[in-house]
């Protein structure tokens, strides 16, 4: 009984039943009334002695009718308020229960409902809802395995090469201490990065901002590339903006930022080709002023199916892991963050075979 269908129901169904007693009651005595009235008319204005068998017959039948006409809408109104509460409570139902399912981690559910009214707004949201549970609990899967599975390479490396020297299997050398000590910097970097990466997300990130000069920080992640840039006969061309105006930044974590693109635009152009370094300022319709810094490659391009998703974590297009390949995958994540945790604004565009080109905004 504490059904809210029952109490809809309940109150519906009282609120018809008082009105219809109400009107038949007012509609018997008024009709007695006015009979009475008409009896005198037909009198020439003289009070009738009393009303005969005819006349009473008459009032009876107009008050059974009146009585049974109170009892059918009574039921009709009994049945209406149901179908009502039924229409209400059925839909409350379905996603009490498909909530319910979320509870015990049954995340991708739909509810159906059909009509625009709240509860089928309310049906919307919930199913928008699920989805996005449903889609983070994959994600969330997926960023785990990733990160075992970085984590589980240099490990894999140290321990196999631990246990040869060990063993005596592998003669200790300078060159198989570097290479374990090269394994342990990745790994340290990869936990740094995944700290860093978590507490941006979260808008915790500490931010050391200091006057900062962006052409500055251009010139000197491309400066600390170039030995990279050559290694490929690569070519980096700078078209910086003069007087930029001085920035209030992290200097370190936007340096990082343009070191994690200027990066994968090296890796990924090929051989002989070009990368464009820019920096400019611009105004938005709101009349606030921006610097801008664009990198830009002719390299290999983008997917357009794989564009949306670069800046997710341990995202590539290619889905090899090999050491020739890139990284760890989370480099444009960790700009993404970054450049938010600044107020700022990147994007990225890119066409295959012409090349990619990224821009980070930052407000001035």
């Amino acid at each position: 009984m504490n059904s809210i269908i029952y109490r809809i129901t309940g109150l519906t169904f009282l609120l018809i039943t008082i009105t219809v007693v109400v009107l038949i009651y007012l509609a018997n005595v008024q009709m007695t009334q006015l009979f009475q009235e008409y009896l005198v008319l037909q009198h020439n204005g003289q009070p009738a002695m009393s009303m005969g068998l005819s006349e009473n017959h008459f009032l009876t039948s107009v008050h059974e009718s009146l009585l049974w006409v109170g009892l059918v809408i009574v039921l009709i109104g009994l049945l209406a308020s149901y179908a009502l509460a039924r229409s209400i409570t059925i839909p409350l139902r379905k996603l009490s229960s498909a909530a319910a399912k979320i509870e015990k981690g049954e995340l991708e559910q739909t509810v159906l409902v059909k009509g625009k009214d709240e509860i089928g707004n309310l049906a919307k949201i919930f199913n928008r809802m699920s989805q996005v549970l449903a889609t983070n609990e994959k994600l969330r899967k997926e960023l785990l395995a990733n990160i075992a599975h970085e984590l589980r390479t240099p490990l894999s490396i140290i321990q196999g090469n631990l246990e040869g020297l060990i063993d005596g299997v592998i003669a200790p050398s300078a060159n198989r201490f570097f290479s374990m000590q090269e394994e342990m910097m990745r790994l340290n970097r990869l936990v740094t990065d995944l700290r860093d990466l978590s507490l941006a997300e979260v808008h915790q990130l500490e931010l050391k901002k200091t006057p900062t000069d962006m052409n500055k920080i251009i010139s000197r992640a491309g400066a600390m590339m170039q030995p990279l840039a050559d290694e490929k006969e690569l070519k980096l061309y700078y078209d910086l903006a003069e007087k930029l105006p001085v920035l209030m930044i992290d200097g370190d974590r936007i340096n990082q930022v343009i070191y994690n693109i200027l990066g994968n635009a090296i890796r990924y152009t090929l051989a002989g080709g070009e990368i464009h370094l820019k920096s400019n300022i611009k105004k938005d319709p709101n009349g606030l002023v921006w610097v801008q810094v664009v990198v830009q490659d002719n390299g290999p391009g983008i997917e357009k199916d794989d564009l949306p998703y670069v800046f997710n974590h341990f995202y590539r297009g290619e889905k090899s892991r090999n050491r020739q390949s890139g990284g760890s995958g989370i480099g444009l994540a960790i700009a993404k963050q970054f450049v938010e945790n600044h107020n700022g604004e990147i994007s990225v565009s890119s066409k295959v075979g012409k090349g990619t080109v990224f821009s980070i905004s930052l407000p001035v």
